[in-house]
C-alpha cells in the first residue's frame, strides 16, 4: 500500500470519527438551547481535526520517511485530481441543498451547520475516492 493510500485511509477514518463528534456536539448544543446550535460550536471540531491530522500524518511520516518525502508520481496526481473533482460535486450538492433548506426555514445557524456537514462529507468522499481510484489503478 502506497504512502498516499495509507494517508487517505487514516484521514478518512479521522474525518468519520470527528464528523460524528461534530454531529453529536451540534445535537447536544441544540437540545440544550432549544434551538439550532450557534456556529461557534464548530470551533472544537476544527481544533480536533487539525490536531488529529497533524498527529496521524507525523506518525505516518515517521513510519516510512522515504515514501513520505517522495513527490507524487503521475498516477497519484491523476488520482488526486479525479477524487477532488468528484468530491467537489458532493460539496456543491450539499451546499445547494443547505441553501434550499435556508430558503424554507430561514435559519442561518442551520445553514452554517449544513454547509459544514457538506464540507465534512465532501472530504470523506475525497479520501474514499482516492482509495478507490488508487486500488482501481485509475
Amino acid at each position: 500500500m502506497s504512502f498516499r493510500e495509507k494517508s487517505a485511509w487514516v484521514m478518512a477514518a479521522l474525518m468519520v470519527v470527528t464528523g460524528a463528534f461534530y454531529v453529536t456536539m451540534v445535537r447536544t448544543a441544540s437540545q440544550a438551547l432549544g434551538t439550532t446550535a450557534p456556529a461557534a460550536v464548530s470551533i472544537g471540531f476544527v481544533i480536533l481535526v487539525v490536531i488529529g491530522s497533524i498527529i496521524v500524518q507525523v506518525l505516518l511520516a515517521v513510519s516510512s520517511p522515504r515514501e513520505a518525502s517522495a513527490p507524487a508520481d503521475e498516477r497519484e496526481r491523476l488520482v488526486t485530481q479525479r477524487a477532488g473533482h468528484w468530491s467537489g460535486f458532493v460539496l456543491a450538492a450539499g451546499a445547494v441543498s443547505a441553501l434550499g433548506h435556508f430558503l424554507v426555514r430561514g435559519d442561518g445557524n442551520m445553514l452554517f451547520h449544513l454547509v459544514m456537514g457538506s464540507l465534512i462529507v465532501s472530504q470523506i468522499a475525497d479520501y474514499a475516492l482516492q482509495i478507490l481510484l488508487t486500488r482501481r489503478s485509475v
